[in-house]
């Protein structure tokens, strides 16, 4: 997708979304209102911060293994850990959005598809200490990374699995009974976001929430997040531009909202 496309979807969406005002459904009042636009710091985000501006000085480079749609800003496969922390990393307000939901979940199980060098993964982590944890990496010198950065946060629980998702999902999924929270950061192509969706679909219950990473990055990605939204399972969908929130809340008249970040 063109940097014009991105720009005029971007632009419909503050045009066309809303805030805390004018929600009629009390749940996601509740969820807007003391979730997404609680700005209060947290003490954790100092704590993980610091373990960003150590990877922000990090000048070594490494072969980074791209199973998906690949980079907006370096198509090379070498990259600095510096620069990656810069372009690929979720910034600060997203990344205490993703601590902030898994926070107000309360789950028992976190699955994060898309490790990356593993800020979002401690941000989860302190967001929820009791879940049990797997995150999901494709690329094998990014998770060593990850791996340095846990052991630097002193995070010894955390499950890292190394591989394409294609072989690695299933055997996660089948770990869990019912799935809690679901991040889904990796690929970013219809078809792959798509399955994944579909993988979890059969273990999401009342208290489920689905997170979808970039749901603007492409038409491909556009697509996928109308296909998602258009499910008979899913009941409430929250649109935040930079990432979708999917809820399977039973007895509730199916809503879309969008809402402004």
């Amino acid at each position: 997708m063109s940097n014009l496309t991105f720009t005029k979807d971007f632009l419909f969406h503050r045009l066309t979304s809303k805030n805390r005002h004018g929600l009629h459904s009390p749940f996601v009042y509740k969820l807007v209102d003391e979730v997404i636009y609680d700005r209060k710091h947290k003490p954790a985000y100092d704590k993980i911060e610091k373990e960003r501006d150590n990877l922000l000085i990090d000048d070594r480079v490494i072969t980074v293994t791209d199973l998906g749609a690949g980079s907006r800003v370096n198509k090379s496969n070498q990259k600095k850990i510096s620069d990656i922390t810069i372009n690929a990393l979720k910034p600060p307000k997203l990344a205490q959005l993703l601590y902030r939901l898994a926070a107000f979940a309360k789950p028992r199980n976190i699955v994060e598809l898309g490790t990356c060098l593993g800020i979002t993964t401690l941000y989860l982590h302190e967001a929820a200490p009791d879940a049990k944890v797997y995150t999901l990496e494709g690329c094998p010198e990014t998770a060593k990374v990850a791996t340095e950065v846990f052991n630097s946060a002193g995070l010894q629980d955390v499950n890292l699995v190394t591989g394409n998702f294609d072989d690695t999902l299933a055997g996660v999924l089948g770990k869990h009974e019912k799935l809690d929270f679901v991040y889904i950061d990796g690929n970013h192509q219809r078809v792959a976001t798509l399955n994944y969706f579909e993988q979890c679909l059969p273990k999401v219950h009342e208290g489920t929430m689905l997170i979808f990473d970039d749901i603007y990055w492409s038409e491909g990605m556009k697509q996928a997040w109308a296909q998602i939204k258009a499910n008979p399972q899913v009941t409430v969908t929250v649109d935040l531009f930079w990432i979708g929130l999917v809820f399977f809340k039973t007895g509730r008249v199916k809503e879309d909202f969008k809402i402004r970040f």
